[in-house]
Parts: C-alpha cells; structure tokens; sequence
C-alpha cells in the first residue's frame, strides 16, 4: 500500500470504483468468494489476485 494511502474495504472499494465493480461482477462466483475471503482493498490488487489465481489453473504447455 502507497504511504499516505488508506485501505478500504472490498464493499467500499466496490461501491467507490465503477470500474472495480464491473471487473468483480465479470469474474467467475468462486474467484469472487476468494476475493470476498481477503477482503481485497484496492483494485489493482484485485487484479494481481486474479492474474495470479488464474496463471496457477492453466496448465502449464508440455
């Protein structure tokens, strides 16, 4: 988190941020119930969450 800055709350970020809610509401139900678990506080880790649940799903090429 940025100095200076404050952690809000999943609801509060999703309340604040149309993009955030938009980009919550697309993802699958079981990446949300993991975001909801955390209590993700800003988009961008939202994101970085996300990427990083999804690269360890894919199966990796032979």
């Amino acid at each position: 988190m940025l100095e200076g800055s404050y952690q809000l709350g999943l609801s509060d970020l999703l309340d604040q941020n149309l993009s955030c809610y938009e980009y919550f509401h697309g993802l699958p139900r079981n990446i949300q119930e993991q975001i909801e678990r955390r209590d993700i506080g800003s988009f961008q880790e939202m994101q970085e969450f996300v990427a990083n649940r999804t690269s360890r799903d894919v199966p990796e090429s032979q």
